[in-house]
């Protein structure tokens, strides 16, 4: 049975429900079939600890119980994915705004105010309306999970993590105490809160010592 800090290792496919569009997979071959496949991805069953947010917190809460080894189809309501549709979150731009960053305005253009993402509803004299909600806010998800094992290893369990934050690391664990070989410097406040973090999710790890990696 799954529980909430597990590490498992498991393969999915995420689709819009109306209309079966698939937005997200772990599997090159359905990538390529439904024409989001992208050559800088890295197709493969993914490792992660449940419950930390990798994925939508609404499927992580249906995966809590589940078994390992089976295969799941999961359906999730707008409020337990990408969230409802706010209106609070439609505003209206002066279309000026885009024309002095050299950017014409038109439907369905991606753009980017103020550090936020939006796309360009309708464009009408001075104005233009920006909807940023996400893109698949108010959809109905389907997702198809196969939950391949639990990770008993810490070393694995390590790796994975720090692959979770962003940190491409080839740690080593023994005994209990891990070294982690970061490709840049980091502050002491940051090592430390890392160090808690890790040994929250991995209690075994008792011990967390970190080198800077020597570039060639």
């Amino acid at each position: 049975m799954l529980n909430k800090k597990d590490f498992i290792e498991l393969e999915y496919t995420a689709k819009i429900s109306e209309g079966g569009m698939v937005f997200a997979t772990t599997d090159e071959k359905t990538a390529k079939e439904n024409g989001i496949f992208a050559k800088e991805e890295k197709y493969s069953p993914v490792i992660l600890c449940l419950g930390e947010g990798y994925l939508l917190q609404g499927l992580e809460n249906k995966l809590i119980g589940k078994e390992e080894g089976k295969e799941y189809s999961f359906n999730l309501e707008p409020e337990e994915a990408f969230g409802k549709k706010s209106a609070s979150m439609v505003h209206l731009v002066s279309t000026k705004k885009f024309r002095e960053s050299n950017i014409a305005p038109m439907p369905g253009l991606q753009v980017n105010i103020d550090g936020v993402i939006g796309i360009v509803k309708t464009v009408s004299g001075g104005r233009t309306m920006v909807d940023f909600n996400h893109p698949l806010s108010g959809k109905k998800i389907e997702y198809s999970v196969k939950v391949l094992r639990k990770v008993a290893d810490d070393k694995e369990k390590l790796k994975a993590y720090l692959r979770m934050v962003h940190i491409g690391s080839e740690p080593d664990v023994k005994e209990g105490n891990a070294s982690i070989e970061l490709p840049f410097d980091v502050g002491g406040n940051v090592k430390e809160k890392l160090s808690e973090k890790i040994r929250e999710v991995i209690p075994s790890i008792k011990s967390i010592s970190f080198t800077k990696k020597e570039s060639k």
